[in-house]
């Protein structure tokens, strides 16, 4: 099996705060350094009561100081919401703290409504328009350039491993162009996946970041003693997924039984889709739905994503996954 990682939303739960979400996911961290897993990563969302990893790069220091062989990084950061300035002076003073440990994915999609962009101070479109410029400057500041005449003494010579994410084929074209290693959100975004992965290797040219392609795609995960057990436990999420998709997010719900089966068609259809890239119920059955997605992607790396309101039966997922794995 490929190295599997391993992605966190940091989920607020109904009835949970922002400091419990954060005492969960360094408890998780420590059981996936634990359990083997190879690398952490944390998503950055602003405006969602659901989600507590806004913060991202603070979130990561968090888990650094908790662990201490995983890798640790943004999965991703999108960086129309930021200056590629700012973003530099974060990744490198994390990669100084956690030196050899740190990933910076980035992301072009900004995820953000109009008045979110203008609680940013950002002109969302004209920054995803400059994605690619601010990903080679990002680069140049880490090599200890100084961009426009401005150093950034923080950045200059940092490890920080970079990756471009997509959940489309511009991000595979662009990791390609540049040699750097790419994540696929197959997670959420399946359309692109197959085709995704052959733009980014037959185009690919190699780096001194990386010599040949490495390709990272993500499937929803959970398992359980039973098959019955998993498919309870993963209803949390759906119901995230389509409380999302129907313009109605929030805090992570309990689970509930014969949830898909209640469900109006279309709603039923969304998720039925998603069943396509993910692996759910025993040990077994998980090994053997991880088998045959990297079978399908040949990836050299899979990052699973599984949220369920039992923190503990979230950790025993990852467990259980890796014990079937070992």
């Amino acid at each position: 099996m490929v190295p599997l990682s391993v992605l966190d939303l940091v989920t607020v739960r109904e009835g949970d705060s922002v400091a419990r979400s954060l005492d969960i996911t360094v408890d998780t961290a420590k059981a996936a350094e634990a359990n083997g897993f190879k690398r952490y990563w944390v998503a950055e969302h602003h405006g969602m009561a659901g989600i507590a990893g806004g913060a991202t790069s603070v979130v990561l220091a968090h888990i650094g100081n908790a662990t201490s062989t995983i890798r640790i990084g943004a999965g991703g950061i999108m960086l129309p919401n930021h200056t590629p300035y700012v973003i530099a002076e974060q990744f490198g003073t994390l990669s100084a703290m956690f030196p050899g440990r740190v990933d910076l994915g980035l992301g072009r999609a900004a995820g953000a409504d109009g008045r979110l962009a203008n609680a940013l101070r950002k002109d969302i479109v004209s920054a995803s328009e400059r994605f690619p410029q601010d990903v080679v400057e990002l680069r140049a500041r880490f090599a200890g350039q100084a961009v426009g005449g401005v150093e950034s003494p923080q950045a200059s010579g940092a490890d920080a491993e970079m990756w471009i994410l997509g959940s489309s084929l511009f991000g595979a074209q662009l990791a390609a162009m540049l040699g750097l290693p790419y994540a696929f959100a197959s997670h959420f975004a399946l359309t692109h996946l197959d085709e995704a992965a052959r733009i980014y290797r037959e185009r690919f040219e190699p780096s001194e970041f990386c010599e040949k392609p490495y390709f990272m795609a993500a499937i929803n995960t959970m398992a359980a003693e039973t098959e019955e057990e998993a498919w309870y436990l993963s209803s949390s999420t759906d119901q995230s997924f389509v409380a999302l998709r129907t313009g109605n997010p929030g805090k992570l719900q309990p689970p509930l039984p014969n949830y898909r089966e209640g469900l109006p068609g279309p709603a039923r259809a969304m998720l039925e889709q998603m069943r396509g890239v993910a692996a759910v119920g025993t040990p077994d059955q998980v090994r053997a739905g991880l088998e045959a997605f990297v079978a399908r992607t040949q990836a050299d790396e899979l990052i699973l994503s599984a949220s369920t309101f039992d923190p503990a039966a979230q950790i025993r997922s990852l467990e259980l996954i890796a014990g079937a794995l070992d």
